[in-house]
């Protein structure tokens, strides 16, 4: 039989299936309990996505799926692997990590936000990563006091 009929794996299809792994941040890999937890059902639901990519037949396709998949599978078992559990707050004298903040703009806005690992920041659902600009000027402060970031003026209202 001719190798012309038979299907062979292409390195052209293979080496366009391998994704670059996704940026691992430089900081401590911080976590709160809940972000920990989510990081670990990412890390159950990409492991799921590839073994479901891994039944599909055809060779190429099989890779196309598994390509995504294979990329978080890693990206989330470093940060499982690194994760470093912080407890939450035992006072809420000064702002530290998992610390909820309440502070008002100097233009007036109160916001409101939790400080989180950076894998479990999200500012629309009230959480900020503790590397952010915002989150750095407001640890180890407390109720009263104002700090400047970006340009802007925070008086902290609130911690808890």
């Amino acid at each position: 039989m001719s190798v012309a009929f038979t299907k062979e794996d292409s390195a052209e299809t293979a080496s366009e299936t391998l994704l670059p792994d996704r940026p691992i941040s430089p900081h401590p890999n911080l976590v709160t309990e809940a972000g920990l937890k989510a990081l670990e059902l990412q890390l159950h639901q990409a492991r799921e996505a590839y073994e479901t990519a891994q039944k599909i037949e055809d060779i190429n396709e099989r890779r196309r799926q598994a390509a995504t998949p294979l990329r978080d599978v890693r990206y989330f078992a470093a940060r499982v692997r690194t994760a470093q559990v912080i407890a939450n707050p035992a006072s809420t004298d000064t702002v530290v990590f998992g610390s909820t903040v309440t502070f008002r703009r100097d233009d007036g806005r109160v916001q409101k936000y939790q400080i989180v690992g950076e894998d479990e920041a999200d500012p629309k659902a009230g959480s900020i990563s503790f590397v952010s600009p915002v989150a750095r000027s407001l640890m180890g402060k407390a109720v009263g006091d104002v700090v400047g970031t970006a340009g802007q003026e925070l008086e902290i209202m609130a911690i808890s």
